[in-house]
């Protein structure tokens, strides 16, 4: 078997925030579900665990275009895993030192996303 990473794009430290995002937002959904909350916990799980899978397929992306359409969807995910974060501690499901951490871990990964986006579509325009 070939020892090289067959990825046509690699997104390494995004990669790896995005699964780590992605196994606290289960540790939340398991918490949450817990204290009898499954409404708003199944958004959190699936939009918070969305976004790594979407990264995961930027990787393979078939070309520049698709890989920014891929992360632009993990972008819209992200931004809808921070809506649920924010209602749930607003209303009073999560507290503030939870929140707070993964809140932030959230909005790096949304920064992150920005930039890589951002900068993929001008170095999309430079080569035209």
């Amino acid at each position: 078997m070939n020892n090289e990473d067959p990825k046509i794009y690699n997104l390494g430290i995004l990669e790896e925030k995005t699964y780590a995002f992605a196994l606290r937002i289960i540790k939340a959904y398991n918490f949450l579900t817990s204290k009898n909350e499954y409404v708003l916990s199944k958004q959190l799980l699936r939009a918070g665990t969305s976004i790594g899978a979407n990264c995961r397929e930027a990787t393979y992306a078939q070309s520049k275009m698709d890989f920014i359409n891929k992360l632009s969807i993990a972008l819209k995910e992200a931004n809808e895993t921070i809506y649920w974060l924010e209602l749930l501690h607003d209303s009073d499901y999560i507290d503030d030192k939870s929140f707070n951490s993964i809140h932030d871990d959230g909005l790096e990964i949304l920064k992150l996303l920005i930039s890589i986006i951002k900068t993929s579509k001008e170095n999309l325009q430079k080569q035209k």
